[in-house]
């Protein structure tokens, strides 16, 4: 299939016509628009730093049903036990780049360039990306952040610098989308990680089906 190129209208091919690896189109930009558009549809950015943007869509997808996530009894025990404090919002920018610097400290490549972390911030403010936090005392222990729009949560990235912090802020984020009604949490990639909490994998056209039932058009115009 064909790659798509695209132009300055914040639309996107049918994601039906992604290639096997996922990949869906390049080009464009990251204006918050653009970023609503493609995560409506289930459509995320991921390349990186010097290349125009990709955008993807990845099947079968992983996801959390928030109703069936699960928490091993060694892991509860843990954090029962451990001091740890979360928060929701307080610091997305510390958060958007310690899951950056991380992959960098370790060798690994990130996709989560200067201008992603302008986009995303930006989604922030307009009250689309959230991050949350878990502290050790007055250190960042660990996080994550996302992105949500109606009863979708699609999260993004995660990093840990004491031990079970992000596995922390997990559990937390669940549970407070739980409390919200939310009903789906996209993972985007398949890890065995995710998939020892519950996240399972269903195919792209059950994915986008329940991405309609669940995001209605006013969920992006109402803010």
């Amino acid at each position: 299939m064909p790659i798509f190129q695209l132009n300055d209208e914040p639309v996107f091919p049918d994601p039906s016509l992604a290639e096997d690896n996922g990949l869906l189109a390049v080009g464009g930009d990251l204006s918050t628009e653009r970023l609503l558009a493609a995560y409506s549809l289930g459509i995320f950015p991921w390349y990186s730093e010097g290349e125009p943007p990709l955008w993807w869509f990845t099947n079968p997808r992983l996801v959390i049903f928030p109703d069936s996530f699960k928490v091993s009894k060694r892991l509860a025990r843990t954090l029962r036990n451990t001091d740890f404090r979360i928060t929701f919002d307080l610091d997305f920018l510390r958060v958007i780049c310690a899951c950056a610097d991380i992959r960098t400290e370790e060798g690994e490549g990130t996709w989560i360039s200067r201008d992603m972390k302008d986009a995303y911030y930006q989604l922030h403010l307009a009250g689309y990306a959230h991050s949350v936090e878990c502290w050790l005392g007055d250190e960042l222990a660990g996080g994550l952040y996302g992105v949500q729009i109606g009863n979708v949560f699609f999260g993004e990235s995660m990093f840990t610098r004491i031990s079970n912090g992000s596995k922390a802020a997990l559990v937390a984020l669940v549970k407070h989308l739980k409390q919200q009604g939310i009903a789906l949490i996209d993972c985007q990639m398949t890890t065995r990680h995710l998939q020892s909490f519950g996240a399972v994998e269903i195919s792209g056209e059950k994915f986008r089906n329940l991405l309609k039932q669940h995001i209605n058009p006013e969920d992006i115009r109402n803010r």
